[in-house]
């Protein structure tokens, strides 16, 4: 969809070069949280409940590169915690885009007219903007207002500066296909170069615990959301596959350590959304994790989770074997 043709090619080899080495498990995208701290306290957040002393705890520059080198895969999602207030991201960063990772820095945007000029525009560097609503809906879950204001100020800011922009918008309830599509058309109107989109994942712990869907109420949400989108410029950062899984159309099983998590206490297990403990390497959380106990009809938590980092790998690796598949499903977007 949205995905830009070099990444796109980067990614296929990779996954062919796995499969022709029988490897079975791999990773497609580092989940990497270099801190846990942040500016915001959104209600639907479960990473802001820390105590202190770990809030105050980051990752060094060399421990993320080597987490980096230690897990292989060719996309690095650096989130949160809010990565800008990581005193040294800018170096993280740099290091990882000379290693031709394909470097997501997630953000709030409270923080980029401040540190802007740390960066540098790139290929591999993709300012990933968190929208989750229109104005004041926006604000409210984020629990600040003007949040919504700044964010659309700092998209404008990246693009005149010639980066890389995506967003990032957590549906709950309470938004229609309606609502939803408004600002998909604001963000295709600024120019981002794609949009990641995902139902709430109820995380025990978060503040708001009544605005998750469950995974029927979230077909029927995004159904209703891709069928307005049919005919729009809607760029989506997300295989056509996953998107019809989305719309209820395809019948997927989460890859969990397609995305792998690493954070301040080592690798989470089994996946960025639950923590069943930690793991001191990348090869000890793939050989320690018992699997086959996750996934929908397995693990309660995993009941009506149907977000892009458990199912995303399940549909590029589809997107890979079927790519006929694939483009049936993206002709049913159109």
């Amino acid at each position: 969809m949205g995905i830009p043709l070099v990444q796109k090619a980067r990614l296929s080899a990779y996954i062919f070069t796995q499969r022709l080495r029988h490897r079975e498990r791999f990773p497609l995208v580092l989940m990497l949280e270099p801190l846990f701290r942040c500016n915001l306290r959104c209600r639907g957040c479960g990473k802001i409940g820390y105590p202190a002393e770990t809030l105050r705890r980051s990752m060094t520059p060399e421990e993320c590169i080597t987490a980096v080198e230690e897990c292989g895969a060719p996309v690095v999602s650096i989130a949160g915690g809010e990565p800008l207030l990581h005193p040294e991201i800018a170096v993280i960063t740099r290091e990882l885009v000379a290693r031709k990772k394909f470097v997501y820095l997630c953000t709030n945007s409270l923080l980029v007219e401040k540190r802007i000029r740390e960066f540098e525009p790139s290929p591999y560097l993709t300012f990933n903007v968190h929208l989750d609503a229109m104005n004041q809906r926006h604000d409210e879950r984020v629990g600040l207002p003007g949040v919504f204001d700044v964010a659309v100020s700092a998209i404008r800011m990246l693009l005149s500066r010639d980066f890389r922009v995506t967003t990032n918008t957590t549906i709950f309830k309470g938004e229609t296909a309606e609502s939803a599509g408004e600002l998909f058309d604001l963000l295709t109107g600024l120019g981002v170069e794609a949009m990641t989109v995902a139902s709430a994942f109820n995380y025990e712990n978060a503040p708001d615990q009544e605005n998750f869907f469950i995974r029927e109420e979230a077909v029927s949400l995004f159904r209703s959301v891709l069928e307005l989108g049919r005919g729009k410029s809607w760029r989506f950062n997300h295989t056509s596959l996953y998107l019809d899984f989305l719309a209820g159309n395809q019948d997927y099983a989460c890859l969990p350590w397609g995305n792998p998590t690493r954070n301040i206490f080592g690798w989470q297990r089994p996946c960025y959304l639950l923590n069943d403990g930690y793991e001191p390497t990348f090869q000890d959380l793939m050989k320690n994790t018992d699997w086959s106990r996750y996934g929908a009809g397995r693990d309660p938590r995993c009941a009506h989770c149907m977000l892009h980092c458990g199912f995303e790998p399940t549909a590029v690796v589809d997107s890979v074997k079927h790519p006929l598949k694939a483009l049936r499903a993206s002709f049913r977007l159109r």
